[in-house]
């Protein structure tokens, strides 16, 4: 369906004016022509099969992320962005169409995408990428001229990318990307610019190839009438230095957690034999380490129970500055000790608590005015879909040697299910704690929760985020006291990228689809599985960032070291509320 409203049309001409290749230039004719032939190829090669991606395989990728923890640093540009105008885009799939968008003397090309008709996408190739690059982080720019159009529908989006690398299909470098759902603007005419893809790996040497398809089968996608793809922007990374190693022998070491004493470090982790979580192999093992991750002393023992398999499963501090870790032990029947540390070295146990609904795992402690320490639960089965999971909170008045079990949901079907959350207290009674999911498929109902509450963890509200680029991905927050700033860390599986989105937290505390953008900060290896669990701790104006990366079962512990996010590199700052929602997630 064409556009017939003659439009403003500045905010595109500025873009496209600011946008050019490497050589000055948008992509030349021959590129152009190649597009339609590599649209064709593609479908017709099967692409569409994510089982056919890297991501899809269960093998650790050497040199990129692999046991070595390559590392990249977020969002550092190398060069110009490359900027595809509709005229460099051809259909790839279905029948979008190409329209001219005219304002007075301005006429602009778009392609429509209808808000009805599902698998709708054009396509264009990008060459010439500046030596050194690392990745590239693509965005698009879209308007519509709808009278209806308001901040109450969404529109949802996704890409499609993959390499031409010589003496390889080009399937073998394909990605699907995640879907991308953001809100229309309060009347026509307006652009948006949306990110739907922070972090893609590249070889710059070879021609890259993208498709935008709009997903109007998507859940969230509730605009029914047509969009105007403007353009695609293109903009090329710098590669980053490698994370620090902290356990790398044989075995698979693993769900490492982190947790700063003073100016010290202390990393935990577990080790057994494979990715398993009862064997008597699995103990749980600590280093230390006083220059912020660079060296780290010798392993010693945390727990080793024999006939029983340990595994580290949160951490934190009590009102002595102490370090508290939750260990599940798993033998003839399931338990959760609590131990406490001084020095990172040696540990003592607190407690065994003995608890109503027995949890698969007990989280991250932090304070809570009025309460003392708490703690988030989940229970239930990873392999049951019917309404048998729940979660809830403990909490301890003595500084961890008693806990008070509280059942906040339960009866959850498992699409329901917050499942390893992290959680932080803001002040005034709120706390905000965002989980993960364990939703399958690729729509934007896979999504992280968040569940907030404003009377100190009593009761609680929980909705899905906007948070997409997720598979079993384990969040950790970490509020920074001096700018307020929060950053939510994960690590997408299968396509092994460390995460950040930093965010205000009054931004998205009442507007969970409001998180911005994520920026990629460390990579590891892709395997679907058996690499990622990140979790965080800060020291000063540091963050530390412990994950696992390789494969089943030959794994390393890893600790990436970026500087806290400041108020100027935050987005978006001052909040954008325009995507306000209710209590069920959909815009107010």
């Amino acid at each position: 369906m064409p556009f017939t409203q003659p439009i403003e049309l500045n905010a595109i001409n500025a873009a496209l004016a600011n946008c050019c290749s490497v050589s000055g230039r948008l992509v030349t004719r021959f590129i152009l022509l190649t597009t339609a032939m590599l649209a064709s190829a593609a479908i017709s090669f099967g692409v569409e099969n994510p089982a056919d991606s890297p991501g899809g395989k269960k093998t650790a990728i050497a040199g990129d992320g692999g046991r070595g923890g390559e590392q990249r640093l977020p969002d550092s540009s190398a060069g110009p962005p490359v900027c595809l105008s509709a005229n460099n885009l051809s259909i790839a799939t279905g029948q979008p169409s190409q329209v001219l968008m005219s304002s007075g003397s301005t006429h602009i090309p778009v392609w429509s995408l209808s808000g009805s008709t599902v698998g709708q996408s054009v396509a264009g190739l990008v060459s010439g990428l500046p030596r050194g690059c690392a990745a590239v982080k693509v965005e698009i720019v879209v308007t519509t001229t709808d009278e209806s159009t308001s901040p109450m529908d969404e529109d949802v989006y996704r890409c499609h990318l993959s390499q031409m690398v010589e003496g390889a299909a080009f399937t073998s470098r394909y990605v699907l990307g995640t879907p991308v759902r953001t809100s229309l603007p309060a009347a026509p005419l307006y652009t948006r610019t949306i990110v739907l893809e922070s972090y893609y790996p590249v070889d710059p040497n070879a021609p890259l190839w993208v498709r935008i398809q709009r997903e109007p089968g998507d859940p969230a996608d509730s605009f029914t009438h047509p969009t105007g793809l403007a353009m695609i922007k293109v903009t090329p990374l710098n590669a980053l230095p490698r994370a620090h190693v902290v356990q790398n022998v044989r075995g698979y070491n693993s769900w490492p957690m982190i947790q700063a004493i003073g100016e010290k470090l202390v990393c935990v982790y577990s080790r057994g034999s494979a990715h398993t979580i009862a064997e008597d192999a699995r103990a749980v093992y600590a280093r230390t380490s006083i220059d912020h991750g660079k060296t780290w002393t010798k392993e010693t023992v945390v727990a080793d129970t024999p006939n029983d398999g340990e595994v580290a499963i949160g951490k934190g501090l009590d009102s002595a500055g102490a370090m508290l870790l939750w260990v599940r032990r798993i033998g003839s029947k399931w338990n959760h000790d609590l131990y406490r540390s001084t020095d990172g070295v040696t540990f003592s146990l607190v407690a065994t608590p003995k608890l109503a609904v027995m949890p698969i795992q007990i989280t991250d402690i932090f304070e809570v005015p009025t309460v003392g320490l708490m703690a988030l639960w989940f229970a239930g089965d990873y392999g049951d879909d019917g309404p048998s999971h729940s979660w809830g909170t403990l909490a301890s008045r003595d500084d961890g040697a008693t806990w008070t079990q509280a059942t906040i949901e339960s009866e959850l079907t498992k699409p329901q299910w917050p499942t390893e959350p992290s959680a932080v207290y803001l002040g005034d009674g709120r706390i905000l704690a965002v989980a993960r999911t364990e939703q399958g498929g690729i729509s934007t109902a896979r999504s992280q929760f968040q569940m907030v509450s404003t009377d100190y963890g009593a009761t609680w509200t929980r909705t899905q985020t906007n948070i997409g680029e997720v598979v079993a991905s384990t969040p950790s927050l970490v509020l920074d006291a001096e700018t307020g700033l929060l950053s939510n860390y994960y690590y997408q599986r299968g396509r092994g990228i460390l995460r950040r989105r930093v965010v205000d937290p009054d931004c998205v505390f009442d507007n969970p689809l409001n998180w911005p953008d994520s920026e990629a900060v460390a990579t590891g290896s892709r395997v679907t599985f058996d690499a990622g669990n990140v979790n965080a701790t800060a020291i000063g104006g540091t963050h530390h960032l412990a994950f696992y990366s390789g494969e089943a079962s030959d794994t390393a512990i890893l600790v990436t070291v970026l500087p806290a996010p400041t108020i100027d590199s935050a987005s978006p700052m001052p909040c954008d509320t325009s995507n306000d929602t209710d209590s069920d997630g959909r815009p107010d």
